[in-house]
């Protein structure tokens, strides 16, 4: 029995290597929390650091035609989406001869500045795709030098210094290069906020789990650890790789979610160690063994879960990957070595009000047990488990059922909140420029010799035919309906090069829409007269989607081997590992319908928070959940199944074995599951319209897998699978005893 303050040594009085690290733990405790201490000053010294070199994009293939185009329309053509769009807004018309010579001088000014690389200007020029309908407001399209750090600090400096010294008019900014630099900012400005909010409050849960600040504040340590590490590790992957602004983010909610789960498995063991009898070493090395051995599993199922990611080469995912894979491993490593030695050293002061009572025996356990809860909840489930299955089991689907009319699209500046200045910048470009009110696309041809030649004229006028294409602008001049409209103007030049010439396509087709990706495909097939690289928003959301498409397979298969093989080895059962992925895929594509509800189609906007509904939902969330849901929600199984196979172990009997089990862990994963959808939730208070989904998605996860799955779904199915539950072909057996739990040390540690 678990409570037994027996012997704790392995075979023939041996001391096993749990006992012996217990040993070595103890000896040294006090120079170890000592060390741990410098440690994590230190890292937390390199870990703010990387903050200012977090990038902001990273939703496409770099290898992608749409992103080959955009880097060769930037180097060789200087053209492109620009980094920097000065709306410069004038009391009258911007033709006044006092706002145009203040327009002139603007345009000097910044074309002298060695930080720019290339401008186009409303003035003196008078380009009509530069100006507002209304004349009031006129553009002034900049690309700066250098890497993306570079352009975004020298955008916000330039954008610093045009909000002054440009009277009568008056400047404002879009551009990616400042939407960069704002999304770092809001991102740390959430991140702060997230903090705020959800610390407090994980403390008061804590303290009300235990009944004794010292094991809260030992929880909450467990994630600080961890978080200062990850962020030190992802400020070294800065110099060899981009990392994604939101990885800082997904750090903090993900790490302290993870840790303090894992501090209050561990803890919660430890205390009912001491309750039963046992010396503070006994209890710190019988946590270890089950506690901390279930924590392990925990760990690497989440850590290998988050390395699905890295198949995808998006390094938007990838950096969120190794921030993942980091906070997780640095979890599970921080509460089975570190959090021993802080309670080998803290003695019999972790106990509490709340601590649980000490068992004179088996009988008072069972006792106890039976009037608990989850006892009570389980008995009853399992007296009508086909009822309810039929009961939930549709009311997940009915959740589901919006994620049939998904629409994908990526994230842009509208992901930032309404109230952001380059939010409301670019909503004036949309709506008030003719040019920008249409979707554009680039055709790059890469190694044409004669950019003036018959072949590109044939080429734009085929293009121009082509279902939702406008206009087609070129070295040669500018085509609509298959005949050319205007000859070659002065500006035309911009179109050719020394590598090849380019082709600009002006579409009424929106960008994240059907006709969108249509017209893509049916640009990529218009024969060209050298191999052409088709750029622009639709054509990066057909390759991100395809780039998904791609590597999902994959992603999910090395998902569902890592958790099929490590519940296996785990439980020796071949049924259990089935049914945790079936319950995790059912949960999870309610959250996903739940997402789409609200997301996409804008429902339910009062109780999440303020966001602009674009009615599409970024296609990389989805990819990036199901990774992270599949991993947390295997937190909650194995500490269930922990407690269920030492019953059964006890007893034979599967029944008696899920409730009691239920009893044991159920309010101990309830309690965790509140934790982690507190942060997430503090997460989703972001501004930022991708942590606002992430957040949201990831707290629903993971209530529905507390609730619906954990204390319903799982002893229902289980009640029905019976003996079932723990059948194995003879050939995994012996995979299992090589390499899993061995029947020896399960006794060992019951």
């Amino acid at each position: 029995m678990t409570g037994e303050a027996g012997p704790v040594s392995g075979p023939g009085g041996r001391a096993t290597r749990p006992e012996r690290l217990v040993r070595l733990l103890s000896r040294w405790r006090f120079a170890l929390l000592a060390l741990t201490v410098l440690v994590t000053i230190g890292l937390g010294a390199v870990g703010m650091g990387v903050f200012g070199k977090l990038s902001g994009g990273g939703w496409t293939p770099a290898d992608s035609d749409s992103a080959r185009a955009d880097s060769l329309l930037r180097e060789h053509f200087r053209s492109g989406s620009p980094d920097l769009v000065l709306l410069v807004e004038a009391p009258g018309s911007v033709d006044e001869p006092q706002a145009a010579a203040a327009g002139r001088h603007l345009t000097e000014r910044l074309r002298a500045d060695a930080r720019v690389q290339h401008l186009d200007s409303y003035w003196p020029q008078g380009d009509p795709a530069l100006v507002s309908r209304d004349r009031r407001t006129a553009l002034i399209s900049l690309r700066l030098r250098g890497g993306e750090h570079a352009t975004a600090a020298a955008a916000e400096d330039i954008r610093r210094e045009t909000a002054t010294g440009t009277a009568p008019l008056k400047a404002s900014a879009a551009g990616r290069a400042v939407a960069k630099r704002d999304l770092e900012k809001q991102s740390q400005h959430d991140l702060v906020r997230a903090e705020l909010i959800a610390a407090p409050l994980v403390l008061l849960i804590l303290v009300w789990i235990f009944g004794n600040v010292l094991s809260a504040l030992l929880a909450l340590s467990v994630g600080g650890i961890a978080v200062v590490g990850t962020l030190a590790l992802l400020h070294a992957l800065t110099e060899f790789t981009q990392v994604s602004i939101f990885a800082v983010n997904l750090t903090t909610a993900l790490g302290f979610g993870l840790a303090i789960d894992y501090g209050l498995f561990i803890i919660t063991r430890h205390r009912e160690e001491l309750a039963a009898g046992r010396d503070v070493r006994q209890a710190v090395l019988v946590s270890v063994r089950t506690a901390g051995r279930t924590v392990f599993f925990s760990a690497v199922t989440v850590t290998l879960s988050m390395a699905a990611l890295l198949v995808f080469p998006m390094y938007f995912l990838r950096s969120l990957a190794y921030a993942g894979m980091s906070v997780a491993a640095l979890a599970g490593l921080t509460a089975v070595l570190v959090l021993p030695v802080c309670l080998l050293a803290a003695g019999h002061r972790v106990n509490g009000r709340r601590g649980p009572s000490p068992s004179s025996g088996e009988g008072t356990e069972s006792a106890d047990a039976e009037r608990g809860f989850f006892f009570r909840t389980a008995r009853i489930v399992m007296r009508r488990p086909f009822l309810t299955v039929i009961l939930v089991a549709p009311a997940l689907l009915c959740l589901a059922a919006p994620f049939q009319r998904v629409e994908f699209g990526l994230s842009d500046d509208r992901a930032l909140p309404a109230s952001s200045p380059v939010h409301r910048a670019t909503d004036v470009l949309r709506n008030d420029f003719d040019t920008q009110a249409t979707a554009m696309a680039s055709i790059v041809l890469p190694g044409l010799t004669s950019p003036s030649s018959r072949s590109l004229s044939e080429y734009a006028r085929e293009v121009s035919l082509t279902a939702h294409v406008v206009r087609v602008d070129t070295a040669t001049g500018s085509y609509a309906g298959g005949d050319r409209q205007a000859p070659p103007t002065q500006s035309s030049a911009r179109f050719s090069g020394a590598s090849g010439g380019w082709l600009s396509v002006v579409t009424d087709a929106e960008p994240f829409s059907a006709e969108g990706g249509e017209l893509v495909g049916a640009l990529r097939a218009v024969p060209a007269p050298v191999p052409a690289l088709v750029g622009g928003d639709a054509a990066a959301l057909v390759d991100t989607r395809a780039a998904v498409g791609e590597r999902l397979g994959p992603a999910v298969g090395i998902i569902v081997l890592v958790i099929f093989t490590l519940l296996f080895l785990f439980t020796g059962s071949v049924l259990i590992p089935v049914k945790a992925l079936l319950l995790n895929l059912l949960s999870l594509t309610a959250t996903f319908g739940a997402i789409v509800h609200v997301f996409q189609d804008g429902n339910l906007r009062w109780l999440v928070g303020d966001f602009l509904v674009t009615g599409t939902t970024d296609t990389l969330l989805p990819v990036l959940m199901f990774c992270i849901t599949f991993g947390v929600s295997m937190d909650y199984e194995m500490f269930l199944l922990s407690r269920i196979m030492e019953e059964h172990r006890r007893t034979g009997d599967t029944t008696s074995a899920v409730a009691f089990g239920l009893e044991r862990t159920g309010r101990l994963f309830t309690a965790a599951a509140l934790v982690l959808a507190i942060t997430m939730a503090a997460m989703a208070t972001s501004g930022l319209t991708p942590l606002k989904l992430l957040g949201v998605g990831l707290t629903l996860a993971v209530v529905l897998d507390a609730t619906l799955v954990r204390m319903l779904l799982v002893p229902a199915i289980m009640k029905m699978a019976g003996r079932a539950n723990w059948w194995c072909p003879r050939p995994l057996r012996y995979v299992h005893a090589r390499f899993g739990v061995s029947e020896t040390e399960a006794r060992a540690t019951a």
